[in-house]
């Protein structure tokens, strides 16, 4: 009887716990909706959303280049990242030694623990200059180091030690016995793992780049120190870029009297919310139909 009792206060802890965390995120959007509220009553939101303009003293404001800036370092950063992480983490789990898996994940925790001002001045010191010399003198497009590539360059490389330690842990949960069936049959270790791994591996993989992609999302620190912070849509990787987190770092607590300044910067926090919102929950979906699929 204590034992089912004890059961039962667990599970209605739990199940208070998960309340409470389904809240809190509810309670964030809802106090960011309150607060963009009397810019929403001034603008349409199609208007916000498309209009390019940014001109808070003349009352305009176009989230349009800051929405596209967003997008592009992430999905540039996704880019570089999702390759040379899927093959590290095959080399880890599939092919390297004991002793060298156990020197590399401490390294590559490492990377995960060193603050976000830190990759911004690692860029800032090394990849802008490396962009200037190596890569702007070839192309026809005026531009400095400060720009899309440099964030993305510096965004993926902040985004490896979670991609690395998640696709390798899926890996590890395959069962050795698909392995030692495969290698059986006459197919070779990289066949095994293409055809095998890889496939039973794919929706820890989709998991890993969701988290992957909602992290580099919200990075603001390091991105708005190398990606040149202008207002103005991207055309080219050479382009500048000013995403939302680093409208929001730059601008929040300063310019306030502004009418609609206020509102504006707190909308794109809620735009911030709902852009990685939507993006988790299409790819949940997506994620659970592949699962069903492969079950």
């Amino acid at each position: 009887m204590m034992r089912l009792l004890k059961d039962k206060i667990a599970s209605k802890v739990m199940m208070l716990l998960t309340a409470i965390f389904v809240l809190v995120a509810v309670f964030i959007g809802y106090g960011l909706y309150m607060r963009s509220r009397p810019l929403l009553a001034k603008r349409s939101l199609w208007e916000l959303i498309t209009s390019e303009g940014w001109k808070p003293f003349k009352g305009e404001f176009g989230f349009f280049p800051f929405i596209m800036g967003t997008v592009w370092i992430t999905v540039l950063s996704i880019l570089i990242a999702m390759p040379l992480c899927l093959l590290t983490s095959i080399y880890l789990s599939e092919y390297s030694h004991k002793s060298i898996r156990q020197i590399a994940r401490p390294l590559i925790d490492l990377l995960a623990g060193i603050p976000s001002v830190i990759y911004g001045i690692w860029g800032v010191i090394i990849v802008v200059p490396l962009i200037e010399k190596f890569i702007i003198p070839y192309s026809t497009e005026f531009s400095t180091g400060y720009n899309v590539l440099a964030g993305g360059i510096v965004l993926a490389i902040m985004i490896f030690p979670l991609i690395i330690n998640i696709v390798t842990d899926v890996f590890n949960t395959i069962p050795q016995e698909l392995r030692d069936a495969s290698l059986s049959l006459g197919a070779t270790k990289w066949e095994t793992v293409k055809h095998v791994i890889l496939k039973k591996a794919l929706p820890g993989i989709i998991a890993a780049t969701v988290l992957a992609i909602s992290r580099a999302f919200g990075e603001t620190i390091a991105v708005l120190m190398v990606c040149g912070n202008i207002p103005e849509t991207p055309k080219s990787l050479l382009s500048p870029a000013y995403p939302l987190p680093a409208l929001i770092a730059n601008n929040f607590g300063e310019m306030l009297s502004i009418p609609l300044y206020d509102s504006a910067l707190l909308f794109a926090a809620l735009l911030l919310f709902l852009i990685i919102f939507i993006f988790n929950a299409v790819s949940k979906l997506i994620l659970m139909n592949i699962e069903r699929k492969t079950t």
